[in-house]
Order: structure tokens, then C-alpha cells, then sequence
């Protein structure tokens, strides 16, 4: 019974659509890996490992090893008897390592100094980026401090008030004086000398 069910329920699914459709791939899995017949490998390990060839070529060390190996060679090829000697006066043996040395030697730099290249790329992007924030940090910066100073224009400041008090206390004192040059005495004073409200 169970059986027949589910054949059922798989035929409802299924349905009128998807009777006549060809089954291809999904879309909503990935795809299985493909099958290489070439070997993989991965090209960051590759550019490390030929910047540290280049490295290495570039320095005295191997200008050292090489030239001591090549004297060693051509001694060896002169001075040994015949029977023992691997690549006679022409040295073409030599020559053909020498050849395949550089031959590797040369695109090896050039990979090397393409790498470098891309990282001096990307600093310099960075730097260009992070100089453009400074440039905008600094504009606002300066615009805030501008406005500080209009700010602090128009605030008023102790001696701006001290000197604005000293006007007034030598205007009061003005008045003061120039009153009683007019009326003699201050009008809440009687002529004898007592006060109005003295009782």
C-alpha cells in the first residue's frame, strides 16, 4: 500500500510540466568537479616561489657559486686526463647548461618583477586613497576651525566686557558729575542736606 502511494504522490509532483521536459542540469546544486588532464597548481605558490629564485640570482652568493663551479668546470675539463674529462676544450656542455640557466633565469625575474609590480600597484592605489581621505579630513577640519574663529567673533570676551563696564562706570560718573553741577544736589536730597524718605 505504501508503495503505491508514494508512486502517486511522485506522479502529482511531477505533473504536466515536468512530463515532456528533458532533465539537465540544476541550477540550484554546483556542478562536480571536472576531470583535468593537465596537473594543477596553484600560482600564488608558483610567484613566491620564483620571486625567491630571482631573489636569490640577484645576489653576490650566487654570482659566487656560479663562477667558482665554472672555474671548477673548465679546470676539471683541461687539466684531468682525457678519460676523465665530461666536456672537452669547446665546452659546449657548459654553454648548454649556462643556456638553460638563463633560459629559466629570465622569465623566472620577469614573473618576479610582475608580482612586484601589482604590489607596488596596489600600495600605491592605497596610498592615494588614504592621502585623498587626509585631504578631506583636513578641509573639514580647517572649515570647523574657520567657523570656531566667526564663532568666537562675535563672543564676547573678559576684556571686551571689562572695557565695555569701564564705559559705562565712566559715563555714570559723567552724569553723576554733570547732574549735580545742574542741580546742585541729587534730587532725593533736600537742601539742608537730609534725605526725602528721612522722617
Amino acid at each position: 500500500m505504501a508503495p503505491e502511494r508514494e508512486t502517486a504522490r511522485e506522479r502529482a509532483v511531477s505533473g504536466a510540466t515536468a512530463t515532456g521536459r528533458p532533465r539537465g542540469p540544476r541550477l540550484d546544486q554546483p556542478r562536480p568537479p571536472r576531470r583535468r588532464v593537465l596537473p594543477e597548481w596553484d600560482p600564488d605558490a608558483f610567484g613566491r616561489l620564483s620571486e625567491r629564485i630571482a631573489r636569490f640570482i640577484g645576489t653576490g652568493r650566487f654570482l659566487v657559486w656560479m663562477t667558482v663551479v665554472i672555474i671548477v668546470w673548465v679546470v676539471w675539463n683541461v687539466s684531468v686526463p682525457a678519460g676523465l674529462r665530461f666536456d672537452e676544450y669547446p665546452f659546449i656542455f657548459l654553454t648548454l647548461a649556462l643556456s638553460l640557466q638563463a633560459s629559466y633565469a629570465a622569465p623566472l625575474i620577469l614573473l618576479a618583477q610582475n608580482r612586484q609590480d601589482d604590489r607596488d600597484r596596489v600600495n600605491l592605489e592605497q596610498d592615494r586613497k588614504q592621502n585623498e581621505r587626509s585631504i578631506a579630513d583636513t578641509e573639514y577640519l580647517t572649515r570647523e576651525i574657520a567657523a570656531l574663529r566667526v564663532g568666537l567673533g562675535e563672543v564676547a570676551t573678559r576684556d571686551w566686557i571689562r572695557s565695555e563696564l569701564q564705559d559705562l562706570a565712566k559715563e555714570l560718573e559723567e552724569r553723576k558729575n554733570g547732574h549735580r553741577h545742574k542741580a546742585g544736589v541729587f534730587p532725593a536730597e533736600r537742601p539742608d542736606g537730609s534725605d526725602v524718605h528721612d522722617r
